[in-house]
């Protein structure tokens, strides 16, 4: 099963500030928009990204090329989502779904 690139999605409560934080680590921004309220970094092959006032609590971000591939055989193996993109019923083409681990960590799986 290929869940793709991985990412982790921070909820932050200072975009400006946790950036430069992050920057000292040597993250550079990669994608977003800080007006937007979000911005993915890149360390080498880490991705973060940074999110403010768009979800309560951190997620586990996977990219993948087959968003309905994988979601088939997801539910086929009796995973649940609690948010599905009503993308789903079209063939191509973004879309999205979230799901929680046994302990409630988020997990997306986000295909742009």
């Amino acid at each position: 099963m290929d869940l793709g690139p991985f990412s982790i999605s921070l909820n932050v409560t200072n975009l400006t500030e946790t950036l430069e934080f992050y920057q000292a680590l040597g993250f550079r921004i990669v994608g977003g928009d800080i007006d937007d309220n979000w911005l993915m970094l890149k360390n080498d092959v880490t991705m973060t990204g940074l999110f403010h006032g768009m979800f309560e609590q951190n997620i586990l971000t996977f990219n993948p090329q087959n968003f309905r591939k994988l979601q088939e055989e997801l539910q086929d193996k009796g995973y649940h989502f609690e948010l599905n993109d009503e993308a789903q019923d079209q063939t191509e083409g973004p879309a999205h779904a979230l799901f929680a681990d046994p302990d409630g960590n988020l997990i997306l799986l986000d295909q742009m």
